[in-house]
């Protein structure tokens, strides 16, 4: 393996597990610098120069700190997509990637329906239905101008079409018109969860996009079900990611507003994280 490798992971050692430490050092040495999987594994020893080996010690500095690299490099993959991410927005998971397989599944072949994005952060959700639908319309909802400023470069820089309005949910006048796929990855994590969490997540990420009242951690559930129950369609469809924590109650709240075919999926990881509702 190439020498610097080895330099990261020592650097790295008593921060982050060995594992962990590995990957992010293939990481920042293919992402990063440029390196080729041969020059990688074949252990070359390229020479760095001086404003490459401060920008290795500035990037480790600041991991050291539990930023992530994401926000250190300034951008992330989604669904095959490149999108610029600032502490601003919550890094997109491969979580959300099987929540947009399922949409795109559901519609191959169906062409100009009207996407309705609750929350939309970088606009990973909206840019991939905007790419993988055929001729949809995109509207997309946030209510931190700051995230919005992100997702509007994200959506020039992947050459998408999508409507970007920022709108605070829980008020009671929202945008109205017709909508065929309601789709969203709210705020879900309660805050008694915050003991449990990574310092990468808690000490970096927007807890306005991460956290909910330990009361009533389904207070965005509740609120885009209503929404959707306004807005949809007959036979227009509800999509979720959930707190693998409510699947449960989160079907039997669709269910008693009124929603039917209810069906409640497994993430690849095998925990509860996508719910699809159907607006009779």
């Amino acid at each position: 393996m190439h020498p610097i490798y080895d330099y990261i992971k020592q650097a790295l050692a008593g921060y982050y597990p060995a594992g962990e430490a590995a990957a992010l050092g293939k990481w920042i040495l293919t992402d990063c610098f440029h390196l080729s999987a041969v020059d990688l594994y074949a252990g070359k020893d390229t020479n760095f120069s001086i404003d490459s080996r401060t920008r290795l010690e500035d990037i480790l500095s600041r991991l050291k700190r539990y930023e992530p690299l994401q926000y250190i490099i300034g951008e992330a993959s989604f669904c095959g997509l490149s999108l610029k991410v600032t502490p601003a927005v919550l890094i997109p998971r491969p979580e959300t990637e099987e929540l947009i397989d399922w949409i795109v599944a559901d519609y191959r072949g169906v062409a100009g329906k009207t996407v309705l994005d609750v929350g939309t952060g970088s606009g990973c959700i909206p840019i991939a239905l905007a790419r993988r639908l055929e001729n949809p319309r995109v509207f997309s909802w946030d209510v931190s101008e700051a995230a919005l400023q992100v997702a509007a470069e994200n959506v020039v820089r992947n050459g998408v079409e999508v409507t970007l309005q920022q709108v605070d949910v829980l008020q009671a006048d929202c945008p109205a018109f017709p909508v065929d796929i309601l789709v969203s990855n709210p705020p879900y994590i309660a805050e008694k969860e915050r003991s449990s969490m990574e310092r990468n997540v808690l000490d970096w990420e927007p807890g306005l996009a991460l956290f909910v009242p330990d009361d009533d951690p389904l207070v965005f559930y509740r609120r885009i079900a209503e929404i959707g129950w306004q807005r949809l369609v007959p036979s227009g469809t509800l999509y979720y990611e959930i707190n693998q924590a409510y699947g449960g109650e989160t079907v039997a709240l669709l269910r008693s507003i009124g929603y039917v075919d209810v069906e409640l999926r497994k993430d690849l990881s095998g925990n509860d994280r996508m719910i699809k509702a159907v607006r009779p």
